[in-house]
């Protein structure tokens, strides 16, 4: 660990409080004028830390910054070994991991940022993930699963984010079929899982999960596009709770992966799940067919009956409310 993230960690265990600089120095074994330059590169990537004279430096009890160090305070003990990367700005996270699979990195690897300038939805589509007000996140898979289970890694993750904004914020969200997750109506994380495959066992060779939150509204609101469907966990912010989002996930999603030979994940997805019982359209490229959501089976295939009253289970697509 950098000095930099060594010095984060410590100002953050005791945030809202003054540590001077020979604190910092004999603590970490290091001068102090490296603990300045330490607390001056902090600042400058966004980190709200007062230095005083004679008191030293504190780092703001209110912020809510996205840190190595304050995502570790979360983890679950069996987790603390999990190599984490977290960033400012990326360019997308699952772009980042996708690199790190092809180099042949072992998986565990999570790659956390609080900005992406090409951040990647569903069928190429771009994920809006603005500074400051978002969580996005990636992990790298290698699971020794056949490419038609694939979809299971999505729903897992859909349980683990439902299960953390729910135990941060004690609202109780929904999952829409396959990867979306909405509170009160509204769309709160989306979910990407992009995969390759081995032409010889026809299993996956990687798989790097993708999980984008909207924790707070963004300054200046959602753009028009999404407007209608986007929606934010908090309207205040709130205390190292990007940090505590990430953990939780992290926390729930590994727990789930560790057991998934037993699809522990289904019954928590089937009791969460939107729209079972309602009209709907399922959406094939420009296509839409109304039918009725019957549910989903432990597949995770979505059960639809249409008009016609033939029945199919749905592996890939998606649907949509159908508007009285």
């Amino acid at each position: 660990m950098a000095i930099k993230d060594k010095v984060l960690e410590l100002l953050d265990d005791s945030k809202g409080k003054y540590l001077s600089g020979e604190q910092l120095a004999d603590t970490l074994g290091c001068t102090r004028g490296a603990v300045w330059k330490a607390v001056k590169a902090l600042q400058e990537n966004g980190y709200p830390i007062s230095a005083v004279t004679n008191k030293g430096y504190s780092l703001d009890e209110n912020t809510d910054i996205l840190s190595l160090a304050g995502i570790k305070k979360y983890l679950d003990p069996d987790r603390q070994g999990l190599e984490i990367e977290v960033y400012k700005e990326v360019s997308s996270t699952n772009l980042v991991l996708k690199d790190y699979a092809n180099q042949g990195v072992p998986e565990g690897r999570i790659v956390i940022a609080g900005m992406q300038t090409q951040g990647r939805g569903r069928l190429g589509r771009s994920f809006f993930s603005p500074s400051d007000s978002g969580l996005y996140m990636s992990i790298l898979l290698r699971p020794d699963m056949a490419a038609a289970d694939a979809v299971k890694i999505t729903t897992a993750a859909a349980v683990s984010v439902a299960l953390a904004v729910e135990k941060v914020s004690n609202q109780k969200p929904d999952i829409k079929w396959v990867n979306d997750i909405y509170i009160n109506g509204r769309k709160i994380c989306g979910i990407l899982t992009e995969a390759s495959f081995s032409m010889e066992s026809g299993g996956l060779d990687y798989a790097v999960l993708g999980i984008g939150v909207n924790t707070y509204e963004p300054e200046g609101g959602f753009p028009e596009a999404i407007r209608d469907i986007a929606g934010p966990i908090f309207h205040e912010r709130k205390s190292d709770m990007r940090n505590r989002i990430a953990a939780e996930i992290i926390n729930n999603f590994m727990r789930l992966y560790d057991s998934f030979e037993e699809n522990s994940f289904y019954p928590e997805y089937r009791k969460r799940l939107l729209w079972v019982g309602e009209k709907i359209n399922v959406i094939r490229g420009s296509e839409k067919t109304p039918a009725t959501m019957l549910g989903a089976d432990e597949d995770c295939r979505l059960h639809v009956r249409y008009e016609d009253g033939r029945e199919e289970y749905i592996s890939s697509g998606e649907i949509s409310i159908r508007k009285a």
